[in-house]
């Protein structure tokens, strides 16, 4: 019997659906949230909805049910000693926070294997990719300091490409799928660190609950450009979602204007290839546009913006800033980002 591997995940509301699927391939996974969250999975696990093809509704999995173990605590807890890997599952602006921040440096200093799930790519991620300059790059990240101590040979990034979210009726526990495709990780520079990752998607392929074949699989790649795919979706969908006076579904975000929504996506494909990517790893807009018809609310970065948020996650920023350091520049993308600075910039004022 293979030992299991035992995984710490930072940010309990993304963060459990790559852990279910982590506990039902038999790993263990520790959560590090707020206290609040901290005992309510401890107590009742995790609960994540999901549509599998051919099925009527939504598969219901408790983490109870499954043959991983699944704990929780709060970042002055959490412990380093026994992990063989670190996921990033917070949103960006959520490192600096006080308990998280030390944790984080902590991971950092132990030269633990860390991958993001988070929609911008860490700096240390980004150190990996040739012939990018760091400094023009710092003003993207909310606190740019808190990724000083990493190695960027011990991070990578996997593309958070399923959508979930919390049912706002629902516990703090509960998750809901609503676009079930594929968690999409790069390789670390070391063959051990990839080899963990490899191990963790042949377990995760190879799991069924209840018989059966659940979708949410995690997929590797050699290639550092793969996950990148996700930048293009985030442009021309989630963060055209924030508007100046008030916000949109993802779907009409990309629908109301296929056009300008085509072009702000093959800008940043465009982006994209120009630092190496190879174009057959990234998604057509015929396939996103597609998929984005079933985006029924707000992203997450909007829904952020309204509810007041100072920061977001900025990879509108960072494409921008990107696209400058390659001589490439694109009116719309300046837009969306003059549009999400004015909205942070109003609520930072309140």
């Amino acid at each position: 019997m293979k030992k299991s591997h035992n995984v710490l995940i930072f940010g309990a509301s993304y963060g459990s659906l790559l852990a279910t699927k982590l506990l039902l391939a038999g790993h263990n996974v520790n959560l590090v949230c707020q206290p609040l969250e901290v005992e309510l999975f401890n107590k009742e696990g995790a609960i994540v909805r999901m549509p599998v093809k051919g099925r009527e509704g939504l598969v219901e999995v408790s983490t109870r049910k499954l043959p991983g173990k699944l704990s929780a605590c709060t970042p002055a807890d959490a412990r380093l000693a026994g992990y063989d890997l670190v996921v990033l599952g917070m949103q960006e602006p959520q490192y600096r926070s006080p308990g998280v921040r030390e944790l984080l440096d902590a991971v950092a200093k132990a030269k633990l294997p860390c991958m993001s799930i988070m929609n911008i790519p860490p700096l240390p991620y980004l150190a990996r990719i040739p012939g990018l300059s760091m400094a023009p790059l710092r003003d993207c990240f909310t606190d740019p300091a808190v990724w000083d101590s990493f190695d960027p040979a011990c991070v990578t990034l996997c593309s958070p490409d399923p959508q979930a979210f919390r049912p706002p009726e629902e516990k703090l526990n509960v998750l809901q799928v609503r676009l079930p495709t594929n968690f999409k990780a790069a390789r670390f520079d070391s063959a051990a660190h990839t080899a963990i990752l490899r191990r963790l998607e042949a377990d995760i392929e190879a799991a069924r609950f209840e018989g059966i074949e659940l979708p949410v699989k995690l997929k590797v790649h050699d290639s550092v450009f793969v996950p990148l795919a996700k930048w293009a979706m985030l442009l021309a969908g989630n963060y055209r979602c924030i508007l100046g006076d008030g916000i949109r579904p993802i779907k009409e975000a990309v629908h109301s204007d296929p056009d300008a929504s085509r072009s702000v996506y093959n800008f940043v494909v465009k982006l994209c290839v120009s630092l190496g990517a190879n174009e057959k790893d990234l998604v057509p807009f015929e396939k996103y546009a597609a998929a984005a018809q079933s985006l029924l609310t707000p992203s997450s970065a909007a829904r952020a913006v309204a509810a007041g948020a100072p920061n977001i996650e900025r990879t509108d920023r960072l494409v921008k800033a990107i696209g400058a350091q390659k001589g490439m520049r694109s009116p719309a993308v300046d837009e969306i980002v003059a549009i999400v600075d004015a909205r942070l910039e109003a609520n930072r004022k309140k």
